[in-house]
């Protein structure tokens, strides 16, 4: 409680980017005149629960946390995360949650404040647990269905549900050590029984899969930060071996995110009318910090500890989700911008 107190002030104060002139036509932006049956005719403001599985990222870890407190990177910001947060407004913090909000003011499900995964005052619908790894989504997707038909608010078969994804980054960290149990196959497969358990269970879903982040950038962000780097030690082993080279490290975030991709290429999931996968690949072409003007890494897109990402961080992050999803399965943009804050959110075409 003292730490929640000592670090809720600053917050205020930190950078951050919302977004005030998302002026779609109307016609976009209203529901459907009856319930859609197919995904393939959803429109955003039809879509009635969000939620979310994965790890300290969904979790937001650190995102509110001022950049001399390192202590409150183990505090959960739910309510900032890029994908689940509902803190405020889109005006003032760009997330998937706001965005949504402004074609279905009544969505429900979003993370708001701090608190861990149990604690549904604060959490709902965001199962996401700091540290899991791809092995762990079975569980938290069990918990989401449990959540979800156990909630006297959710009309379970009727709604349409968005659940997102995003994991990989502690299966990246260990890899080094451990190549069999973290070999780019098993991650897929995870991956596959974890999305299998809401197909069976979720009837109206569809599932937004972020890739995961190139991980051998992270030796670029912290080059300058000793206290990153002994951070780090902990949080990502492989990421501080020096036996692995940059290149190996990218290559085993190409794969993770190759093998991601097979699970919507191969059809699997886009074979009934009310379920379907579909895989944002915008980290895919980043294998670089982002920089500032001077060349320096730009510091303010993380939290204190130069791995989990600011508020600041997962504004950016989320005004690439949503330009990606907005774009088509097979021609989405692989390269995401986390440096100019002027580009434009796109909007829906007309389905």
């Amino acid at each position: 409680v003292l730490t929640l107190l000592a670090v809720t002030p600053c917050v205020a104060s930190l950078k951050d980017l919302g977004y005030s002139n998302l002026n779609c036509d109307a016609d976009v932006m209203r529901r459907s005149k009856s319930v859609p049956k197919s995904v393939h005719s959803l429109r955003f403001a039809d879509i009635d629960i969000i939620a979310g599985i994965g790890d300290s990222i969904t979790a937001a870890n650190g995102a509110g946390a001022d950049p001399n407190d390192p202590v409150a990177v183990l505090i959960q910001y739910r309510g900032l995360a890029f994908s689940m947060g509902g803190d405020g407004n889109l005006d003032n913090h760009v997330t998937l949650t706001n965005i949504l909000k402004k074609f279905n003011p009544s969505i429900f499900g979003y993370s708001t404040g701090t608190g861990s995964a149990n604690v549904w005052q604060t959490s709902r619908l965001n199962a996401a647990v700091p540290g899991a790894v791809s092995g762990d989504l079975v569980g938290q997707a069990n918990d989401l269905v449990r959540r979800m038909k156990e909630h006297p608010d959710i009309d379970f078969v009727k709604q349409w549900k968005l659940v997102h994804i995003f994991i990989g980054g502690n299966d990246l960290c260990a890899w080094c050590d451990h190549q069999d149990t973290e070999a780019p196959e098993q991650f897929r497969d995870n991956i596959r029984a974890a999305v299998q358990i809401l197909k069976q269970n979720l009837p109206r879903t569809i599932v937004v899969l972020t890739g995961i982040l190139d991980f051998s950038l992270l030796r670029r962000v912290d080059v300058n930060s000793k206290f990153c780097k002994a951070l780090h030690n902990d949080e990502c082993p492989c990421e501080m071996n020096s036996k692995v080279s940059d290149q190996a490290l990218r290559n085993a975030s190409l794969q993770y995110m190759q093998r991601e991709q097979e699970l919507e290429d191969s059809g699997e999931f886009d074979d009934s009318d009310d379920f379907t996968l579909v895989v944002q690949p915008f980290f895919e072409g980043i294998s670089d910090a982002p920089r500032l003007p001077d060349g320096s890494p730009d510091l303010s897109l993380f939290a204190p500890d130069c791995f989990h990402f600011s508020q600041y961080g997962h504004a950016m992050v989320a005004k690439n989700l949503w330009n990606n999803l907005n774009e088509a399965v097979g021609s989405k943009n692989r390269m995401a911008d986390l440096t100019n804050t002027e580009f434009a959110l796109k909007c829906p075409e007309m389905v």
